[in-house]
């Protein structure tokens, strides 16, 4: 079992530098604790995501840690120029000395696509046709592509990753559809939501991938070569009223940053792609296993739980959100990393 952590890095409702600094400081200090990974989300438009360019502080991470790896989760293909996103894959790879992962997917708001002037009915096909381009032109010197959204002859490529033939590929879905996909190609595999939506995820996902028979590109610390996750919001404390005193606001707050684009189109019921069942409170997510809270005895049995239900080898936790502070993120990461990871490591 392998720990990452998962950031949108949104709105902590005080100035954007001291919200920068905090989280690259807690960066360094989750990469001291051993976290594998830190994924950064990609949104737009929204107090949910303040960095809505995640290769620019991916730069600032790259230079701030030394051992974890680190990647978008995901990339949102559509908005892209692939020739842009090439270059800029190959850059990070090398001001990580060769720690990128790339999560890459078509946007999971309809609302953020259309903003850019992409139908949310057209972005699947979009996303195919990109990601294909991307992952030619990241292994040549020179790129012919033809698809039916990107055309391009004879491109020199001047830039090639540190990693060869490239980073690997990342794909985070809320879907079966999705979870599909991402087996038949290989990719690792991370989902989220209530247990039950993410173990059929999950199931998707490892259906698609067995009959494909291996992943495109192998991880040898992860079981079988590739990894398959689930994201958990976590809040550990010295005890289980401690940890819902800052977990209970943090994850309020964010939850209302999750629907911030809905409620200002005036929709209250799901649409479109915004289908993950998501409890409206805290208490809500509680029960249904997407928030873990509470002492590390606690936290560790229903992690150990879940992983054994859901049959994960990655988890992927998001520990500083909503209007947390810093000292409550640092203790939360601190009693997790001693006292919960050294027994998950083992599962």
């Amino acid at each position: 079992m392998k720990i990452g952590l998962f950031d949108h890095i949104e709105d902590g409702a005080r100035p954007l530098t001291t919200l920068f600094d905090e989280r690259l400081k807690f960066a360094e200090v989750a990469d001291a604790a051993g976290i594998y990974c830190l994924h950064l989300a990609e949104h737009h438009a929204t107090p949910l995501n303040m960095v809505p360019v995640p290769g620019v502080y991916m730069g600032a991470v790259a230079r701030a840690t030394r051992r974890m790896r680190m990647g978008p989760l995901v990339y949102l293909l559509p908005l892209y120029s692939p020739l842009r996103l090439i270059e800029e894959i190959c850059m990070l790879d090398h001001l990580s000395y060769g720690r990128l992962d790339v999560g890459v997917g078509r946007g999971v708001s309809p609302y953020e696509l259309k903003y850019h002037k992409v139908e949310h009915a057209d972005s699947r096909d979009i996303f195919i046709d990109a990601f294909n381009c991307v992952s030619a032109g990241l292994t040549t010197d020179s790129l012919s592509y033809k698809g039916a959204h990107y055309v391009y002859e004879n491109v020199p490529i001047a830039l090639r990753p540190l990693q060869q033939p490239h980073p690997p590929f990342w794909y985070a879905s809320s879907n079966e559809i999705g979870s599909t996909w991402a087996g038949e190609h290989g990719l690792h595999f991370v989902t989220l939501g209530p247990t039950p939506f993410a173990k059929a995820n999950i199931g998707a996902f490892k259906m698609a991938l067995a009959k494909r028979g291996s992943p495109a590109q192998p991880k040898a610390e992860f079981s079988n070569g590739v990894a398959i996750g689930v994201l958990r919001h976590i809040f550990v404390a010295d005890t289980d009223a401690e940890a819902r005193r800052f977990g209970k606001p943090a994850m309020d707050i964010h939850l209302a940053n999750l629907n911030w684009l809905r409620s200002k189109h005036g929709v209250t019921g799901l649409t479109s792609r915004l289908n993950v069942p998501r409890g409206a409170t805290f208490e809500d997510c509680v029960a249904d296993g997407s928030v873990i809270a509470g002492s590390p005895q606690t936290v560790r049995a229903e992690i150990e739980r879940q992983v054994g239900e859901l049959g994960v080898n990655y988890l992927l936790t998001y520990l500083f959100l909503g209007t947390m502070t810093l000292p409550d993120a640092l203790r939360s990461l601190n009693l997790f990393s001693t006292e919960v990871m050294p027994h998950l490591v083992k599962l």
